[in-house]
């Protein structure tokens, strides 16, 4: 808006590297002078919170979070994490998947920690000591990818008002996805989550999954053709990201 026309070199990060670029502003209609870049500077969505360790670091999401027109993942410089209340739930369907609908309060009292790292098998921060004592903490043990087996599971999802425990079926693993969020596939067949939400929806990415008492993973993305089912990702992999 100062230059009047003159160039200026803008430091920029490109694929990993920062390069400097000139650039000469153009003059708009109004007067103003514009450089016609394109700025993502703020992003904001509902997800879960899969786990939170002993010193008070999270980690939720089980991927990360992307630019929705360029497909890319966001260099995030800061964040916030703020309780959110659900209030609608769109249902999934196949073809078409669902969504948890809800509002997030930016007061200070619904602040409960902030965001640091966006990485492809989630996002990951500090939760303060208001945001752990506002949370149904439990504690759990780790289990590992051998460890897991094809068959009954739970998750745990809040999708109306209360955090709850939804039964699950782990229907296929594959042990050599050691960089991806689609570590294993998973299907909802509790009838009573599949009566609220259709299977895996939108929001409920990052929800913990269960099986013999220890936590295996997360929910990550959800099957289109089929909204009952969805993929996991080792929790291993978010914990060793």
């Amino acid at each position: 808006a100062e230059s009047q026309g003159e160039s200026m070199v803008l430091e920029v990060m490109r694929q990993g590297e920062t390069v400097d670029l000139k650039l000469s502003p153009v003059q708009a209609n109004d007067g103003s002078y514009k450089l016609g870049i394109w700025v993502r500077d703020n992003i904001q969505g509902i997800g879960t919170l899969t786990y939170v360790e002993e010193d008070n670091t999270f980690g939720a999401l089980g991927h990360g979070i992307s630019d929705v027109d360029v497909g890319e993942i966001l260099k995030v410089g800061s964040g916030e994490l703020y309780q959110a209340d659900i209030l609608s739930v769109v249902k999934g369907q196949d073809g078409s998947p669902g969504e948890l609908q809800g509002v997030i309060h930016y007061y200070p009292e619904e602040l409960i920690g902030e965001i640091n790292d966006n990485s492809k098998v989630g996002i990951y921060g500090t939760l303060s000591e208001e945001g752990e004592a506002s949370l149904p903490l439990r504690s759990v043990e780790i289990g590992r990818k051998q460890e897991i087996e094809i068959g009954p599971a739970t998750i745990l999802c809040c999708v109306d008002g209360t955090v709850q425990e939804y039964g699950i079926e782990v229907t296929q693993i594959d042990w050599n996805q050691q960089d991806t969020n689609k570590c294993f596939t998973i299907k909802v067949t509790d009838q009573e989550l599949l009566d609220k939400t259709g299977g895996i929806v939108q929001g409920m990415s990052g929800s913990p999954i269960l099986q013999n008492g220890r936590l295996i993973g997360a929910v990550t993305h959800v099957f289109i053709s089929d909204a009952t089912s969805g993929y996991g990702v080792f929790i291993e992999n978010m914990l060793g990201h």
